[in-house]
């Protein structure tokens, strides 16, 4: 009997676009002779179903069920495709875990660990698998000066929101004077805002995943960006960014990044597909931890399908064995 797969998509946040496109993606790919799709658009207004011949059902939000011409929709699994909240917070990994409703994504905890750079920074430093980069942590509800941020931190820095992603409301600061414009313009995004030194070398990412208990690594991915930054339009806009995968570093850095990610991915309790991001600093070889992306783009563009096509696998192949693991750890 083929199984019932909510994807929910959409979201709260400036990330909505992404998203869509990303489920568009896993829905196109979701084998229709296993699995029952059924789209839902999260916005704050509405979750809500729409079927193909146009009509439109609202989500009850008591059991996560939906009522189709009488019948009542119960799901065996949520494939969550939200970028930003509440679906990459653990807001709604909480829902689910309190609905035992079988998800593909991390559990709550690490959802919302990982969400926040900053906490998610102190955690990693402090687990001492890898290099993070000297930052600080300001809020809006908070004093602070720009001045004295800069004595205990040396240019160039980037500025981000805490929470939040596709580089939305980030910049990177060259010198004193654009510090503060650039908080400004974080908080504009989120009420916390994630201040970090730059850190020259070469961008590498990998995403990783767990099925039955053995751990795939994909083919990392370096990121060579034609802007000063991998910012959203480099991110999203074809030609802008250059993204090699698999990344032309040796077998000793190659090994280094992915033993470290998978270090990462086991000590943050990580489920389901993860995309990590590091720096290598080439002149001392050290690896650096960005961030790490717990509902990573599934969008044509983005670097999870990249990865998945350089590993030899097909994207139908890859979100089933995300779906199936997901059902048999119910």
């Amino acid at each position: 009997m083929k199984k019932n797969i909510a994807l929910v998509a959409g979201g709260y946040s400036g990330e909505y676009v992404i998203s869509v496109q990303s489920a568009a993606v896993i829905e196109t790919n979701l084998d229709s002779n296993r699995y029952n799709v059924y789209k839902i658009i999260v916005t704050r207004e509405n979750w809500l179903h729409t079927t193909t011949d146009g009509k439109v059902y609202p989500v009850d939000k008591n059991d996560f069920t939906l009522t189709i011409d009488g019948a009542k929709v119960k799901f065996d699994a949520v494939f969550i495709g939200i970028h930003g909240t509440p679906g990459e917070d653990g807001r709604l990994q909480g829902y689910f875990e309190m609905l035992n409703i079988p998800f593909t994504s991390c559990g709550m905890v690490t959802s919302a660990i990982t969400f926040n750079k900053s906490y998610c920074n102190k955690i990693v430093a402090a687990l001492n698998v890898v290099n993070v980069s000297k930052s600080m942590h300001v809020f809006s509800n908070q004093p602070y000066d720009a001045a004295q941020i800069l004595q205990q931190l040396r240019l160039p820095v980037f500025v981000k929101p805490a929470e939040g992603g596709s580089s939305i409301g980030m910049s990177k600061v060259n010198e004193a004077a654009a510090l503060q414009p650039a908080i400004e313009k974080a908080f504009k995004e989120d009420t916390q805002v994630l201040i970090e030194e730059f850190i020259k070398g070469r961008e590498l990412t990998i995403g990783l995943y767990e099925v039955n208990g053995v751990l795939t690594v994909l083919p990392i991915t370096e990121v060579v960006s034609s802007k000063e930054f991998f910012d959203y339009e480099a991110k999203y806009t074809p030609g802008v960014s250059n993204e090699i995968t698999p990344a032309q570093v040796g077998e000793e850095v190659t090994q280094l990044v992915q033993h470290t990610a998978s270090r990462l991915y086991r000590l943050l309790n990580c489920r389901g597909i993860v995309r990590i991001d590091f720096i290598w600093e080439e002149a001392t070889g050290k690896l650096f931890f960005l961030e790490a992306n717990t509902m990573p783009g599934q969008s044509e563009n983005s670097l999870v399908p990249q990865q998945v096509r350089a590993a030899g696998k097909t994207l139908q192949d890859f979100y089933g064995e995300l779906v199936e693991n997901c059902l048999q750890n119910k």
